[in-house]
């Protein structure tokens, strides 16, 4: 069987492991062997991080809510469980949203909300 010369694949693999080390510091963009490591390195972290990053806005819409609530006289938890009470089904995005651009309306929900949790304890 004839000799198979790899020089135009393994040119192209190293090549293409290059270009998407562009921008990476020191001998991580020129040199093949760092810029490999650093790029296998990345791919990593970018899979793992765009699972983290919902719970990273989950936990930023859990503030905003839970500041906007306190503001009102309620917790974030007495909120969430008052909006159960009282139907209504708007998310954390959302709800975060409106806190933070339409205060007014927020004041509105929280009112609902309020009045449900009211409500709730004068039937137990």
């Amino acid at each position: 069987m004839a000799r198979v010369k790899r020089s135009v694949h393994a040119k192209k693999k190293r090549r293409e492991v290059l270009e998407q080390a562009k921008g990476y510091r020191g001998l991580k963009n020129t040199s093949y062997k760092r810029a490999k490591e650093q790029v296998l390195k990345s791919l990593t972290y970018s899979y793992r991080d765009r699972r983290v990053r919902k719970r990273d806005f989950r936990r930023l819409w859990i503030v905003r809510i839970n500041a906007a609530v306190r503001a009102e006289g309620l917790t974030y938890g007495q909120f969430i469980h008052a909006l159960k009470l009282a139907n209504i089904t708007l998310d954390r995005k959302v709800l975060a949203d409106i806190a933070m651009h339409e205060g007014e309306a927020f004041s509105a929900i929280i009112a609902q909300a309020k009045k449900a949790l009211e409500g709730n304890k004068a039937a137990a």
